[in-house]
């Protein structure tokens, strides 16, 4: 096991489903690089079980925190930021697992880029029982990723924004941050279904670095059950989408990078996974949700 003193916080926000939550919190006692802390936040579960389960643990790098009201993502992400205490953190979600090599890999990643201020590493895709799979908007994702064949790749200033404008290949729960930079920004409770892409953003326009690596070390669960998922399906996340897209299509316009302004504008792939989410809605004879669909991939 290899052990620094640079400790990295994994930032652990969750509400209910104790099933994923065990798997996530072992994924993390299980790195083989044992610098880190785990900041566990129950953002008001119905249920007390997970919490208790974690402070079961015992272990002393494990913080376990419950809210007493339910905060919703953007605050109780907040909330996560205000505990994290280390130079580096990832905000990780509790459906996800890491894989053994996940915070040797990123830690790797920061020597070779000291100036970066987020990491995004190779990610696989899982399904609810943890196989891996290939649905359609990781296929995507996979195509519009800076591709990293001959090395990592850096993106800096407006290359940045235009590229994660167009489409948001990034694996947010993946994603190693630098704890300043992040808290610069904050987190905007505006865009709860496009926060990682807003904060993302905020980073870009404040002269941060992204630094992409090949090497695959988180998995990340796609499942009907997530948050973005069901909100995709009611329509709420595409027409919240089409506002959060404005918005930074007007920012990055006054910035001065009108490439990446238009594009946020065009929001082209947003537009096509609304329209995959019309065919849906049609085959399940949802016909109100198909209308308000449309509306959305042509306004």
């Amino acid at each position: 096991m290899t052990v620094t003193d640079d400790v990295i916080d994994i930032l652990l926000p969750y509400f209910g489903d104790l099933d994923y939550l065990r798997l996530a919190v072992e994924s993390v006692r299980a790195q083989t690089d044992g610098a880190w802390r785990l900041v566990c936040v129950d953002d008001g579960s119905p249920s007390m079980e997970g919490h208790e389960w974690i402070a079961s643990l015992g272990d002393p790098r494990i913080v376990a925190v419950r809210n007493e009201v339910n905060l919703g993502v953007a605050r109780n992400f907040a909330r996560c930021l205000e505990l994290s205490t280390a130079d580096w953190f990832v905000m990780m979600g509790a459906d996800d697992v890491m894989m053994p090599n996940y915070l040797e890999t990123v830690r790797r990643a920061t020597l070779r880029a000291p100036a970066a201020d987020v990491i995004q590493p190779g990610v696989e895709v899982i399904d609810d029982d943890g196989i891996p799979a290939r649905p359609l908007p990781d296929r995507v994702k996979s195509l519009l990723r800076p591709s990293t064949r001959s090395g990592d790749r850096v993106l800096v200033g407006e290359a940045f924004a235009a590229s994660l404008a167009r489409a948001d290949w990034a694996y947010f729960p993946s994603l190693l941050w630098r704890r300043a930079s992040v808290s610069a920004q904050g987190f905007d409770a505006s865009y709860d279904v496009a926060l990682d892409l807003a904060l993302l953003l905020d980073v870009a326009m404040a002269g941060g670095v992204l630094r992409v690596t090949d090497e695959v070390c988180f998995q990340y669960r796609r499942h009907a059950r997530s948050f973005s998922q069901a909100t995709a399906t009611s329509g709420l996340r595409f027409e919240q989408e089409r506002r959060f897209f404005q918005h930074y299509s007007e920012l990055l316009h006054a910035r001065g990078w009108h490439r990446a302004s238009r594009i946020a504008r065009q929001r082209l792939v947003s537009r096509l996974n609304a329209g995959a989410e019309v065919t849906a809605a049609l085959v399940r004879g949802r016909m109100r949700d198909a209308g308000r669909l449309i509306r959305y991939v042509f306004r």
